[in-house]
């Protein structure tokens, strides 16, 4: 029984030294702010901008802050995953691109969004404590967006 479950043992630790080797292509430009940008194209003000750099942009733009645990599989493959679909939900780096309609609608779920608390993901946010909004920075931003949203329209 014993020989068994040392068995078991080295071939899960054999596996789990083999998945390190896959490590999928980094989501980051270097920081470098597109010209389709959400705060390019809007000249947001340096508060929303910190607000988004800080509680937004690492899964929903070009540019992902990635920790040291990132370079740990399965953990890479979990935040691989979490930036792939909010990047197609939402990808402020391509804000610009998307069509006058869609933007407005964007907009409005981010507002919504916001207001209900469904994001970050609490996921997200156990380890980023800094991404969870204060109720300033959810004011801070809904005013922005709302003021956006009337020149939109």
């Amino acid at each position: 029984m014993k020989k068994k479950i040392k068995i078991i043992f080295a071939v899960l630790a054999a596996l789990f030294l083999l998945i390190q080797f896959y490590q999928p292509a980094r989501n980051a430009d270097n920081g470098q702010v597109h010209t389709a940008d959400l705060i390019n194209i809007y000249q947001a003000p340096d508060s929303v901008q910190a607000i988004l750099k800080k509680a937004c942009y690492d899964c929903h733009s070009a540019n992902t802050r990635y920790p040291w645990y990132s370079y740990l599989q399965p953990v890479r493959f979990m935040m691989e995953n979490h930036i792939s679909t909010g990047k197609a939900d939402l990808n402020f780096s391509e804000f610009g691109s998307y069509p006058k309609r869609r933007q407005i609608s964007k907009l409005n779920s981010m507002q919504q969004t916001i207001k209900n608390d469904d994001m970050p993901l609490t996921s997200y946010t156990w380890i980023h404590r800094d991404a969870v909004l204060s109720k300033e920075e959810k004011t801070i931003m809904i005013d922005w967006i709302n003021n956006l949203l009337n020149t939109l329209k």
